[in-house]
């Protein structure tokens, strides 16, 4: 059974920062952020409005990364599968989408984040799209943390759509199917250029991975909290990361 971490008192942070390694911090944090729902009805409150507040939990997560100096965080936004609940549901988050990635790129850049989209874009109505395309152009030149949201995703999808590519680069006379390696159909992911996650956080007590990231996070350390999404603080993303440190990574090996 995994071990679950529970919540930490915001006031813990310091103390919990005192006892990290700054020298062996993850590089590529992702995060199954859950628990929006549940936060609401706890609350009285609708879905929609536990969405809302889970927004500013990224925000606390992102100031976090970037405090530590961690080099990539993903969060998973949306997946494929999220576009079938409920349609006032699906709608809120599409406005949501189309309101704040650009509210929060201006701060973004000001801090030297980097914002890139994981997912199907395409997939996305037309002004949620246009909206996230604005914040990655805005921040591209960035050399900070690479915020990686993954909206309109899913990991089977992204292997489906890289053999697909693979094929027609094969057909193309561009890549020597002979010579197919893990690092060689890297490649043609959709973003091969970030590296695989060092740990995975899901919150809410859950303990799944939801199709997330399959490629990528084969070796990747799995912590659970039982923190719901909109109350993940400073506190939570660094027990998680002391969680991180006390995990011995094999590797497969001895």
């Amino acid at each position: 059974m995994a071990t679950v971490l529970q919540a930490c008192a915001p006031e813990k942070a310091e103390e919990i920062l005192a006892s990290l390694d700054l020298q062996a911090l993850p590089r590529h944090v992702a995060i199954i952020m859950d628990g929006n729902g549940r936060w609401a009805e706890g609350r009285g409150l609708s879905r929609c409005e536990g969405h809302s507040a889970g927004v500013e939990a990224i925000r606390r997560a992102v100031n976090s990364a970037d405090d530590l100096g961690i080099r990539y965080l993903s969060i998973y936004s949306f997946s494929t599968e999220n576009s079938e609940r409920p349609v006032e549901e699906v709608a809120y988050l599409y406005d949501l989408f189309t309101r704040v990635p650009m509210a929060e790129a201006p701060e973004l850049n000001a801090k030297n984040v980097r914002m890139v989209v994981t997912g199907l874009l395409d997939w996305l109505p037309e002004a949620p799209a246009a909206k996230f395309r604005e914040a990655i152009e805005l921040t591209a030149g960035n050399t900070g943390l690479t915020l990686n949201i993954c909206v309109m995703y899913g990991g089977r999808t992204e292997i489906l759509d890289a053999a697909r590519s693979m094929a027609d680069a094969a057909m193309r006379g561009d890549f020597d199917l002979t010579r197919l390696t893990e690092n060689s159909f890297r490649r043609f992911l959709y973003h091969p250029d970030i590296p695989d996650p060092d740990m995975v956080i899901r919150t809410s007590g859950e303990q799944r991975i939801s199709n997330f990231l399959l490629w990528q996070i084969a070796y990747s350390e799995l912590i659970f909290t039982e923190v719901l999404w909109p109350d993940f603080s400073n506190a939570d993303f660094l027990a998680a990361v002391q969680e991180y440190q006390v995990r011995h990574r094999r590797f497969g090996r001895l």
